[in-house]
């Protein structure tokens, strides 16, 4: 399809636009030829969610480059293909950071860091550890600039944190995988990062000692910014041995099932929080171990970026759950399935053996029935049946029609990509 001599097209019909008045170009061409679009950046999360029938695609990785950055007022304003190592870079060098730590999805998908552009994480809202503490993505977007499906210009926020009309827009976008905006100028809030982090690890293995502990740690007012349980790994040939990647530092290898809780702030007061949770999580009926700063930052990078399930070419699964049912999904999976336990007991990585594809059905009627809801972050090139990759209900799902309706109308932008037919 010719549009635009300017814009470049690549042989499978990828155009690479430069800048927002060609996306919008492209947009409204294809909105006018009821021609449906692929939009991607450096393709890093491209494997979750549905796949797209599309006839284009557009790739947003020449939308490059950090256009405001002020330390002081502590926003960065980027283009949406920047890619992330860019703004993580740049905030370094003023000891800042992006609080809702970031997941590298690179390792799930091929065993290596790969880390994609600002945009993909806007689209997916998938936070990391410190989610229970600090909020998702979603919280941390300040504002957002894109292209609707219509090809108009979009424009919602600013550079601050405030409640004015249109700012909840952000929140609707992030998290929607391109299907109602092309994003192309992001607006975060950054903080200062933490000058040391400790990690308190926790011999444990009973479910209703290991939740009571998540509840005492998510209720203390000692700022704790990271909570998880990993369990022993099931004698299964069909999981990849990666624990001991996990938890291995120097002479110190842990084998069995622990909690890890992680205090962030100054050598006082860490040492202070230390020793209030010492009290209130009565660590002293327990076996522990402390890790130093230098053990703390990579296991928590390690367990951010599901290294865990590095390179797996089994299923994936991202359940969400209130953490007062977390002691019966525990039950469930029991040592059948491969997982963690994330943000404070709300948040469960379970992975399913490619050779038994029809366990997900049962998870997920499990999880509804828990309260919570899965998403289906990786399936095995064996998935090879129709289940929905995202859980909604039909409430919801009308919801989201409507609203995709109003921001695309002839659903041009990844159509199908959250749910069949919307």
């Amino acid at each position: 399809m010719k549009i635009n001599s300017q814009i470049f097209q690549d042989s499978n019909n990828t155009y690479y636009p430069k800048n927002e008045e060609e996306v919008s170009i492209l947009i409204k061409e294809f909105y006018k030829k009821n021609s449906p679009t692929e939009i991607t950046g450096t393709n890093t999360k491209n494997f979750i969610g549905n796949k797209t029938q599309a006839s284009n695609k557009i790739s947003l990785s020449k939308l490059s480059g950090i256009i405001d950055y002020f330390p002081e007022e502590l926003y960065i304003k980027v283009k949406a293909g920047t890619p992330l190592e860019d703004v993580e870079k740049a905030l370094e060098k003023n000891n800042q950071e992006l609080a809702f730590e970031p997941i590298d999805f690179g390792f799930i998908e091929n065993g290596k860091s790969n880390k994609g552009t600002v945009g993909g994480y806007l689209s997916c809202n998938y936070a990391g550890s410190r989610r229970f503490k600090v909020g998702s993505v979603r919280d941390h977007v300040l504002g957002f600039q894109g292209i609707n499906g219509k090809g108009d210009i979009i424009k919602s926020g600013g550079t601050v944190v405030k409640n004015v009309t249109g700012y909840d827009l952000s929140k609707l976008v992030t998290g929607s995988f391109g299907t109602l905006s092309v994003l192309t100028e992001i607006t975060l809030k950054v903080l200062p990062k933490k000058s040391f982090s400790n990690t308190i690890v926790i011999d444990v293995k009973d479910n209703k000692a290991i939740y009571d502990l998540f509840d005492k740690i998510s209720g203390s007012s000692s700022e704790v910014s990271g909570a998880t349980f990993v369990p022993e790994e099931p004698k299964d040939e069909n999981y990849l041995k990666n624990r001991d990647k996990i938890f291995k530092f120097n002479d110190l290898d842990f084998k069995g099932s622990f909690l890890a809780f992680r205090v962030e702030g100054d050598k006082v007061s860490i040492n202070e929080k230390i020793k209030s949770l010492t009290k209130e999580l009565q660590l002293n009926t327990f076996k522990t171990f402390l890790l130093d700063t230098y053990q703390s930052e990579p296991f928590w990078k390690k367990i951010n970026n599901l290294e865990l399930f590095a390179n797996t070419k089994n299923n994936l699964m991202r359940i969400v759950i209130e953490p007062s049912n977390g002691s019966k999904m525990m039950k469930y999976l029991g040592n059948k399935f491969k997982y963690y336990i994330d943000w404070c007991g709300s948040l469960f990585w379970v992975e399913v053996p490619a050779n038994k594809n029809m366990k997900i059905k049962d998870i997920k009627k499990n999880t509804k029935e828990f309260g919570g809801y899965l998403t289906i972050i990786k399936t095995s090139s064996e998935y090879d049946y129709e289940e929905s990759i995202f859980t909604i209900d039909d409430v919801r799902l009308i919801i989201s029609k409507k609203i995709k309706e109003s921001f695309d109308p002839k659903r041009t932008l990844n159509p199908g990509k959250m749910y069949r037919g919307v």
